[in-house]
């Protein structure tokens, strides 16, 4: 439509959700088996606009290279860039920040590029797992919410999700490279979701009454470098 292709999955749900993911801007349409094809189409074409401002923003959103896992190459962790220094030892391997510019990489003699890039994975999954039990216990509280488990895994076209029927919350793995700010704002986004399953008048008015910067915070989320992906669907 308008010249923009439009990928329809079909769903037993209530409502019509319309995405646009990244890193290319792919239009998704989840519908309800209920809705025809003509409401489908007149819901996008409603909705053309948005959907190509948003796909300008993806393609205007600076994306780092792949990354090589070699020495002087940067890497990012809670907003701020570090150089990366590569360590070989006959040890176990470990990740480290020294100061406020190095992230030392300790890997055994002759690991690859693929090897190094699954202990800094690892790395980056302990530290959220760190950083996210207080930031759930505080928004917990001040919601008067009460998710069942949160997770963190890799993910390629949220930020962050949750199964309100379940309680369960994920959070992207990348998160722990972009602020602070930015974590605390997708956590609130999902526990809200407990509240109020769609993005309605009522979710906003939540987020802007416990959360009211969470549009700059967002702003700031998404005019972050992407990470480089093989992006796959």
């Amino acid at each position: 439509m308008g010249g923009i292709r439009v990928e329809v999955v079909r769903k037993d749900i209530k409502n019509l959700h319309l995405g646009v993911y990244p890193p290319n801007g792919r239009v998704r349409v989840a519908a309800p088996l209920v809705v025809s094809d003509d409401a489908v189409r007149l819901a996008v074409i409603d909705k053309l606009g948005w959907v190509r401002r948003q796909q300008a923003r993806f393609a205007d959103q600076p994306r780092q290279s792949r990354r090589e896992m070699v020495n002087g190459e940067s890497h990012y962790y809670l907003g701020r860039r570090y150089r990366l220094r590569v360590h070989e030892l006959d040890a176990p391997p470990r990740v480290a920040l020294r100061g406020l510019a190095s992230l030392d990489l300790f890997v055994r003699p002759g690991a690859s590029a693929a090897q190094r890039e699954v202990v800094l994975l690892q790395w980056y999954r302990a530290q959220l797992k760190e950083l996210i039990p207080p930031l759930l216990a505080k928004w917990q509280r001040a919601l008067k919410v009460k998710a069942r488990a949160c997770g963190v895994k890799k993910m390629k076209t949220k930020w962050g999700s949750c199964n309100p029927t379940t309680g369960s919350l994920w959070l992207n793995l990348e998160l722990a490279k972009k602020p602070g700010q930015c974590l605390e704002y997708i956590l609130v986004h999902e526990l809200v979701h407990l509240l109020e399953r769609h993005h309605n008048d009522r979710f906003m008015a939540v987020m802007d009454e416990f959360l009211p910067n969470w549009r700059a915070r967002r702003n700031l989320l998404n005019s972050a470098a992407l990470g480089h992906e093989e992006w796959e669907y």
